[in-house]
C-alpha cells in the first residue's frame, strides 16, 4: 500500500470509528499529491490523523474590494469603483506548513514538479535551522512519508 493509500485509509477508519453511520456508507476521502494544495491538505491531515499538530499557513494578502452597486434612474443596476490588494502581514518566505511532532518544531515548504525556493524563502530556511528547528521540502507524499517515519522513530 502506498503511502496516500494509507493516509486514505487511516482517515477513513477514523471517521468509521468516530460515526454511528454503517462503514459502507462512509466515503474514502481522496487525497493527491500532484498538485501542491492537494499535497499540502494531505500532509497536513496526516499529521494530525497521527496525534501532533499541523497547520498551513497563508502569507498571500487580500483583495479589499471597494466597489459598489448602484441604480440608475431607469432601475438598471451597475457595479463601481474598484478595489485593491493589501499585502499579507506575514513573514515572507514562510514555509506552506508549520507543525509540531515530538515536541519539535517542523516547517514543510511544499514544491510540485520544477518549483524551486525563492530567496526569501532560502533565508526563512535559514532561519528555522539556525534557531534549532526542522525544514523539510516536501515535493510528493511519498518523500514526506519517509521524512515522518524517521522523525518519529
Amino acid at each position: 500500500m502506498t503511502p496516500i493509500q494509507q493516509l486514505t485509509e487511516l482517515d477513513w477508519q477514523i471517521r468509521c470509528s468516530e460515526s454511528r453511520m454503517p462503514p459502507e456508507y462512509i466515503v474514502r476521502t481522496k487525497f493527491t499529491d500532484k498538485t501542491a494544495n492537494g499535497l499540502t491538505k494531505a500532509i497536513v491531515k496526516w499529521i494530525n490523523l497521527n496525534g501532533y499538530q499541523a497547520e498551513r499557513i497563508s502569507t498571500s494578502g487580500r483583495w479589499v474590494d471597494n466597489s459598489k452597486v448602484v441604480t440608475d434612474v431607469l432601475g438598471n443596476q451597475k457595479k463601481i469603483g474598484s478595489g485593491k490588494y493589501i499585502k499579507g502581514s506575514g513573514t515572507k518566505g514562510s514555509a506552506d506548513i508549520s507543525a509540531t511532532i515530538k515536541g519539535k518544531s517542523i516547517k514543510i515548504e511544499v514544491k510540485i514538479g520544477k518549483d524551486k525556493q525563492s530567496e526569501a524563502q532560502i533565508e526563512y530556511q535559514k532561519a528555522i535551522e539556525r534557531a534549532g528547528g526542522i525544514y523539510f521540502i516536501a515535493k510528493d507524499f511519498t518523500s514526506f512519508y519517509h521524512f515522518y517515519t524517521t522523525l518519529v522513530e
